[in-house]
């Protein structure tokens, strides 16, 4: 059974890599940053690869790809991210839910996106929620999980959280990948590379550097040139010898000092992120900070392979079918609003929430009015929220998404063309 796959957001190729090696071939990839695309051509040559604004109806058309094994992408994170501002939907970056709505003209057998810790939040469950619900729709059975890279060999502390939807026929062969066991260290993992042009200091260090690594931080345009982390990073890269300030464009050398802190090349992170010379090797084009960025910002390869494989063994129904259930809950507050579809009060939805709400769903959700208030206007950030005043008491009524999802008027497009240079 050939899989095929249509890849949004790409990358330099780190999901693409381990999609390939799950036994997904690629049908297209699309990716916005030039030097990102170069990278996926050194690779693979063969692939089309298109470069440009992946929502661009003139680079590609989703349509041409309907019935397609798997829609994939790891679109942009900063919308989520919890050290930016966490905007959501309101963020013009924000494709998750334009790629959610792109099942419906794709029509995949299996959906896969990846993206930061954040959105796993108390803050997004709204956002999960709709995601949930409008993939329900189009008839897919998703569940979302937080999935810790070192788990699949990445000596690296780098949780993503991924969404895997399935078409109902698929979904209860789906089984999440198990965890491989302990990661190696960075010691371990970059000894080699770093003893290469003979630092009399390189055992040492390996010695020293017994623990995994922080997570590696690409960063984007808008920002400087390569650096490893902010500041409680940069602490933990000293605690096992590495200077986080930059990256080196050589390993330590004959003369130089056994005791200095060496700094990281590109080649290095990359090994960080789960690229090898063997199974998951790869090349990167382009000056040492795109390098960088690219490989920074990248799913490393084998965590991509081990939920690409879980996905082809249900494609194929190679696995013991089991009923589905999603392990982490919605906000009930838009459960009620959205299920009632007129103006409630923060008194009928705490109500509403006792009466119809499974007491699991809305553990640690406090239902005095000023808490469900607060909550409202959390939920505000990513919908409309319709208000209306009475002399007894505030009522609320859940109005459109704010996100983009395809739509010609959004203000994403502006914002797009006004920044373009800058997003990466």
């Amino acid at each position: 059974m050939a899989l095929e796959v249509v890849e949004i957001c790409a990358g330099a190729g780190g999901q693409a890599l381990g999609l390939e090696k799950a036994g997904f071939e690629h049908a297209l990839a699309v990716e916005l940053d030039e030097n990102a695309s170069a990278t996926l051509l050194r690779n693979r040559p063969n692939w089309d690869v298109r470069t440009g604004d992946v929502v661009d109806s003139s680079l590609w058309k989703p349509d041409q790809f309907e019935g397609v094994s798997l829609l994939a992408g790891g679109v942009p994170c900063p919308p989520f991210t919890i050290a930016g501002k966490q905007l959501g939907a309101t963020d013009e970056r924000d494709l998750f839910a334009w790629a959610v709505e792109l099942v419906g003209s794709v029509k995949p057998q299996a959906l896969m996106l990846e993206n930061v810790r954040g959105l796993s939040m108390p803050r997004f469950a709204g956002y999960r929620q709709h995601v949930l619900d409008r993939l329900r729709e189009l008839k897919y059975v998703a569940e979302w999980r937080l999935l810790q890279a070192s788990h699949y060999g990445v000596p690296q502390l780098r949780p993503r959280f991924v969404l895997v939807a399935l078409k109902e026929e698929f979904a209860d062969y789906f089984h999440w990948p198990e965890k491989l066991g302990e990661p190696p260290t960075v010691g371990d993992t970059l000894f080699e590379l770093m003893a290469a042009d003979g630092w009399r200091g390189a055992e040492t260090w390996r010695e020293k550097a017994n623990k995994i690594a922080p997570t590696i931080v690409g960063g984007s345009k808008k920002h400087g040139g390569a650096d490893l982390g902010p500041t409680r990073a940069k602490r933990a890269w000293a605690e096992i010898g590495v200077d986080a300030l930059g990256v080196a464009d050589a390993p330590p050398t004959v003369n130089d000092d056994p005791d200095f802190m060496p700094k990281l090349t590109t080649e290095m992170v990359a090994r960080i992120q789960g690229w090898d010379d063997k199974e998951f090797h790869w090349e990167f084009t382009g000056r040492k900070t795109s390098r960088y960025r690219q490989i920074g910002n990248a799913f490393p390869p084998p965590v991509a392979a081990a939920v690409g494989k879980a996905i082809a063994a249900a494609l194929k129904k190679e696995t013991n079918p089991h009923e589905r259930s999603n392990n982490l809950k919605g906000d009930p507050i838009y459960r009620v609003l959205r299920e009632s579809g007129d103006f409630m009060t923060a008194a009928q939805i705490a109500r509403a929430i006792e009466r119809k709400i499974e007491p699991s769903d809305a553990t640690g959700l406090k239902l005095e009015p000023h808490e469900l208030e607060r909550r409202i206007a959390l939920l505000g950030r990513d919908f409309q929220i319709e208000m209306k005043e009475s002399t007894s008491a505030t009522a609320y009524k859940l109005g459109e998404f704010r996100a983009f999802i395809g739509q010609d008027d959004h203000v994403r497009h502006e914002h797009f063309l006004k920044n373009r240079a800058k997003i990466s």
